[in-house]
């Protein structure tokens, strides 16, 4: 091998490579460079303040090829962290940045302990550069990920968090800011998702007297609000509304069936979207706190004697919103507060109505959240308002008893669902809403002509009061199970007997699309719809009967009115024998029977179609409303169902846009090349009409007459001219 000596001193990249490839060859030229840091290292000690670029490169050289070397190496990570140490105020931006690179490439190679490096490291965010802390960040970041890669060493990451835990309430403000950013990356990306990290942000961040500390604190627990997309996906297990379309095709068309088949849609999806929503958690962090309660009485007690600007105190209210209404905590002084702050001038007024509605919950007693609901509706349901501040203020009302059925009073209910009339949509359809509410979980609030006609679902129905808990001992639905087997046999008659006749028809290839377990089966739902017009008509039967037996009708009204309710009662008797029967059926099935995924399906087509079952036709309420999740989505108060009116301007710029990507109306020029010749009938639309009238007229088929004077003319012209 040919040795460049005169050159390596000097190409220290060259001498890097070769060293790799052959260390004991190149130990003289390594030793000599050594010596020459040493030497460097002497002279920079005089003057810190200057980057010394022969510095630089000469200890990234000696980093390089560290591994090569151990023994000659051992003290030379020292040597570097003392120069960070000694002279940390003093160095260089770019020396200090340039130094800290050369001890990450000597951990890489196990030269140093991450613990003594992260400790030098957090000791250097506290200066003023920029660039070197947003590095540092990303080194240590990195560094706790690629350890815990493989497996987690517990005694490790324990000493690294106590460490990081202490650096929280140091009182440089850069350092503990810089610090909880740490901490809470390593928490997104599933590193420290413990619940130690959790708590120590809790306890430390969200009290820390460091404005910008308290603030991500409080950040990290409102979690990243990304907006949940809706899979329209169908998967194998949920109900399947496109049975219901087929069996809608083979059925007679009407519109009763179409409104059915729309329906369906809209409890089938509000069915799937409850049961994917049951185990999501998306904001965890808040699950994960040791002790909720104490948590938010003392972040409300700073909150209240704290002079932080007003959207600090708004994200003080957010998280103890959240926790109240996650936990179900009791912090009765919360209630009388936001109370106060509920007026519809005040700034951000819409948020804070949501975190009243995130505030609410079963167990919190009527009493306590009475002044809540007592300001709403004094202060913005009212018609010296204008009709938005009465929209979000029902709609506030609707998210507030969706969470606690029991805050509102019967009488305040029924004033409010007064508007359902309303002159202006928005306050009309808000008011429905809140009705639609209260028809699926407690009707006997409503005034009766409200409750809506009584479906299979509602009459199973229970009013609940304060702290009851509605537990089943059976699967709902299930009895449908037993349905199915036990057929009659004049059931199976009626079939073979639509089997005749359909073979009987021109049409062999009929479907049975009721031959489907899974399916929600269209015609006895409309049965069952119709429920409300039999009894009508019973009733209207038995009053002729009586009516005949006595002679005249004016003469026995009470008679009559009597029997009217007997036969309702009689009606009601048989609905509530008939749900008993039910619930015992499916007790007694659950008990014996190991449920198949067919089974569930079967089950939750029978639970869609309790809700279908009785609606009413000529009703306008809102069908799809969302269950209530953990959070209250600000859209959901905000939401107001008006058609805004526009001036001409506004109108005339929403025509524009609209015209932006068509196409121009008048002549298309379909021409592949532009700059061809056109033909003489394509010029002659372009020419002046003067100039081709008179060949408009050519093409009318003349009379005989009109070719003789037409011809004598031209004769006598042809005359003049001679």
């Amino acid at each position: 091998m040919v040795r460049h000596n005169n050159q390596l001193p000097n190409n220290l990249t060259q001498l890097q490579n070769l060293i790799k490839r052959d260390p004991e060859s190149y130990k003289e030229e390594f030793s000599q460079q050594l010596a020459h840091f040493k030497t460097t290292l002497e002279i920079f000690n005089l003057n810190p303040t200057q980057y010394n670029k022969k510095l630089d490169e000469q200890s990234m050289f000696l980093a390089q090829v560290a591994q090569c070397y151990l023994e000659d190496m051992k003290y030379f990570p020292q040597k570097i962290i003392d120069i960070l140490k000694s002279h940390n105020t003093t160095l260089h931006n770019d020396m200090r940045l340039a130094l800290c690179k050369c001890l990450i490439l000597l951990r890489n190679k196990n030269f140093i302990t991450p613990f003594d490096l992260l400790e030098l490291f957090f000791n250097l965010l506290k200066y003023q550069d920029k660039h070197l802390r947003e590095f540092l960040k990303t080194h240590i970041i990195t560094d706790i990920k690629n350890m815990n890669m493989k497996h987690k060493d517990m005694k490790f990451n324990s000493t690294l968090q106590n460490f990081m835990f202490s650096m929280l309430r140091n009182s440089d403000a850069k350092a503990a800011k810089l610090s909880l950013d740490i901490l809470i990356e390593l928490y997104h990306k599933n590193i420290w998702n413990d619940q130690k990290t959790v708590n120590i942000i809790a306890d430390i961040g969200c009290f820390s007297k460091v404005t910008k500390v308290m603030v991500a604190s409080l950040k990290f627990f409102l979690g990243r609000d990304e907006a949940e997309k809706e899979e329209n996906s169908d998967s194998e297990d949920e109900v399947d509304p496109r049975d219901t379309m087929i069996a809608n095709k083979f059925n007679k068309k009407t519109r009763k069936r179409d409104k059915m088949v729309e329906k369906v849609k809209k409890v089938a999806k509000k069915l799937k979207k409850k049961k994917e929503k049951a185990p999501v958690f998306n904001f965890s962090a808040l699950h994960l706190l040791n002790n909720p309660q104490g948590f938010a009485e003392k972040l409300f007690k700073l909150m209240e004697s704290s002079n932080e600007r007003f959207e600090v105190k708004l994200m003080c209210l957010d998280v103890i919103s959240r926790l109240i209404g996650l936990h179900n905590l009791f912090l009765f002084n919360y209630y009388p507060f936001i109370a106060r702050l509920l007026l519809p001038h005040q700034r951000e007024v819409t948020r804070i109505l949501q975190f009243a509605a995130q505030a609410s919950h079963e167990l919190v007693p009527a009493e306590i959240i009475e002044p809540v609901m007592r300001a709403i509706a004094n202060n913005f349901i009212t018609e010296r308002n204008s009709t938005d501040v009465m929209a979000v203020g029902l709609n506030a009302v609707r998210e507030i008893c969706a969470r606690c059925p029991l805050a509102i009073t019967e009488d305040l209910l029924r004033d409010l669902v007064q508007y359902k009339n309303y002159k202006e949509k928005s306050v009309m359809m808000a008011a429905r809403s809140l009705i639609q509410l209260y028809r699926q979980s407690m009707p006997t609030l409503l005034h009766k002509k409200d409750r809506g006609r009584p479906t299979e679902a509602s009459l199973e129905l229970k009013t609940k009061k304060y702290g009851d808990m509605d537990i089943k001992d059976y699967v709902p639905g299930s009895e449908v199970l037993l349905e199915k087997k036990d057929i009659t046999e004049d059931e199976k008659k009626k079939k073979k007997g639509n089997k005749k006749k359909g073979n009987e028809s021109d049409n062999d290839d009929w479907v049975d699309v009721n031959s489907d377990e899974s399916e929600i089966d269209i015609s006895d739902s409309d049965e069952d719809s119709d429920d409300g017009e039999e009894e009508e008509e019973e009733v209207v039967e038995e009053e002729k009967d009586i009516d005949e037996d006595a002679g005249n009708k004016d003469n026995q009204p009470q008679e009559k009115e009597a029997n009217t309710r007997k036969v309702l009662k009689a009606k009601r008797k048989l609905n509530k024998e008939d749900i008993a029967e039910k619930v015992e059926t499916a007790r007694n099935i659950a008990m014996d029977t190991i449920f198949t995924d067919e089974d569930f399906k079967r089950i939750d087509a029978a639970q869609v179609k309790k809700h279908v079952s009785g609606i009413k036709r000529n009703k306008s309420f809102v069908e799809d409303e969302e269950e209530s999740g953990e959070l209250v989505q600000l859209s959901a108060i905000e939401n107001i169902h008006k058609k805004r009116k526009h001036d001409k301007n506004a109108r005339w710029e929403s025509v524009l846009k609209g015209r932006e990507e068509r196409d121009k109306f008048g002549y298309k020029d379909r021409r592949k090349n532009i700059h061809c010749s056109k033909t003489n009938r394509e010029k002659r639309k372009t020419k002046n009409y003067q100039m081709v009238k008179h060949k408009a007229k050519g093409k009318i088929k003349r009379s005989f007459k009109d070719k003789q004077v037409a011809f004598r003319n031209y004769l006598i012209k042809q005359k003049k001219m001679k």
